[in-house]
């Protein structure tokens, strides 16, 4: 999983609520758990005209022009902006693998589903939560500005306006450090390789049996 310290890039407005997972990547394509590959299928129901199957060509798809991610201003966004309840529906972590292979490395909404929040951080994904208006805010000055960009700061737990403005966000301390680090939930335990190994030792001398037909 790849550190994620800093992130400045441009912003892309997604103004619904409740979206759930089925939309991010709809259930056709989870039938691939490979991890990678999904970009071109984030959103398929919104972004393209017709339904989409695992291994079309998505650049000779018929396009919803009007949906924010076919906008050329908000092309190489790497920044979501998104509304309430952002990520319900089932706990599909296939829906954050599209969004981090699509090129988005921060979600920031009012509130996530419980689930999905934790399956960023998981992938490499920061979810920031921030206050309605504070929202409501960024909003306005996305759609009012072309190029539109914020400066994130894991370190400090702030999101930086063009303008100069500080927004503060709360994170918990261990999702944070996983975060900054690039560790992911099987990194973790491996970094502990040695205490498993001097506990399985002691194991097989204390309880024998349980290893005959190992």
């Amino acid at each position: 999983m790849k550190p994620l310290v800093r992130v400045t890039g441009i912003v892309a407005p997604f103004n619904q609520s409740n979206i759930d997972t089925d939309a991010i990547l709809p259930k056709q394509f989870l039938k691939s758990i490979r991890r990678t590959g999904f970009g071109p299928y984030l959103f398929d129901g919104l972004r393209y005209l017709d339904h989409g199957e695992p291994g079309q060509d998505c650049a000779l798809r018929p396009r919803n022009s009007g949906f924010v991610l076919n906008q050329p201003r908000y092309r190489g966004a790497s920044i979501l902006l998104a509304r309430d309840n952002f990520g319900c529906g089932s706990s599909r972590e296939h829906a954050p693998w599209a969004l981090e292979d699509f090129g988005f490395r921060v979600l920031i909404a009012p509130s996530f589903a419980d689930i999905f929040y934790n399956n960023c951080f998981k992938n490499g994904l920061l979810p920031i939560t921030l206050r309605t208006t504070e929202i409501d805010a960024l909003f306005a000055e996305t759609e009012a500005h072309d190029g539109y960009s914020l400066k994130i700061d894991l370190e400090s737990q702030s999101v930086e306006t063009p303008a100069g403005d500080w927004i503060s966000f709360d994170i918990d301390p261990h999702k944070k450090q996983s975060l900054l680090e690039g560790l992911d939930d099987v990194t973790l335990v491996l970094r502990h390789g040695s205490e498993i190994s001097q506990y399985e030792a002691r194991r097989k001398v204390l309880e024998p049996w349980l290893f005959q037909n190992a």
